[in-house]
């Protein structure tokens, strides 16, 4: 008898708990004949008769006897099993793949990762750290946080935070070299500029409600944004990084920014995951405990 006999084990339980097919057929929401036409699937598939009916009563035989406790245990045993599963469905548990950006990573959802493990015990996380937009359907990755980037039909993207850039340097370096007033003013100062390959990345600005870029060229080239930040704490040029890699330096003096009216909005963080229809709680529960934590504003504000 397979699985598929498991409403007919229902209907032969709800028979021999009444002793009624009609009163069975009322609890179970279906017609008498419904209820009649199970049993008698269920004697078929056993080779056995499991239930003496006439006019005035309904019976179990010595077989229906024995097969009643059996059939309890596993009706006991389905309902062990959904309660599981819903619980389970309740908790996080299991292995959680994330892909993060490597300095956002680091400094702001790791900690945020820990925090969570230590709530879930029955959790565990594989974190891979990279700037670049892998496939998260083809990796089987969970969850990729990521800034813009490319769109995908599928993947759904959950906004996190604002995105921005800050022009910026030390205290010491704008008391050696004066404070740029325009954009133009940039080209005559020392800069720190970020190369992917073999191109320097622009800076990026609003003016006049238009977006402009803006090519740099420095004598210092670093394809790290946070070897750029140390570079920069060091008083060794001007510039241009993420709010989230110099938004504290800039709460406690370490950095000044500058050309704040000409900053622009770049598009948002996200919190990006294959779709499913039903989310797993490891990845609902987690892309949650991020919102909650920058509600009130990324810690980096």
């Amino acid at each position: 008898m397979g699985l598929n006999r498991i409403g007919d084990v229902l209907a032969f339980v709800r028979v021999a708990d009444s002793q009624s097919f009609t009163v069975a057929a009322e609890r179970l929401g279906l017609s008498r004949s419904s209820v009649g036409k199970c049993i008698a699937r269920l004697e078929e598939s056993l080779s056995t008769r499991l239930i003496h009916r006439t006019t005035r009563s309904v019976t179990l035989t010595e077989e229906g006897r024995i097969f009643y406790e059996h059939a309890m245990r596993i009706l006991g045993e389905a309902n062990d099993a959904e309660a599981a599963l819903a619980q389970r469905n309740e908790v996080p548990r299991g292995r959680l793949r994330l892909d993060l950006p490597i300095a956002i990573g680091r400094l702001h959802v790791l900690p945020v990762l820990q925090n969570f493990l230590a709530k879930w015990p029955d959790l565990e996380a594989d974190v891979s750290f990279s700037d670049d937009y892998r496939d998260l359907v083809a990796e089987g990755i969970d969850i990729a946080i990521r800034i813009g980037g490319p769109s995908d039909s599928r993947l759904i993207r959950k906004v996190l935070a604002p995105h921005r850039y800050i022009t910026c340097a030390a205290p010491s370096f704008f008391e050696k070299n004066g404070t740029p007033s325009s954009l133009e003013d940039i080209q005559h100062y020392d800069k720190i500029v970020f190369t992917h390959g073999n191109s320097v990345t622009p800076w990026h600005y609003k003016v006049n409600g238009e977006d402009r870029e803006v090519s740099v060229r420095g004598r210092l080239r670093l394809g790290n944004t946070e070897a750029m930040r140390d570079a920069a704490l060091a008083g060794l040029g001007l510039v241009q990084l993420s709010a989230f890699l110099v938004g504290e330096d800039i709460k406690h003096g370490r950095l000044i920014s500058v050309l704040t009216e000409f900053a622009r909005d770049e598009p948002p963080i996200c919190a990006v995951y294959p779709t499913r229809r039903h989310l797993s709680p490891k990845v609902r529960m987690f892309i949650e405990e991020i919102r909650q934590k920058w509600r009130a504003g990324p810690p980096w504000q």
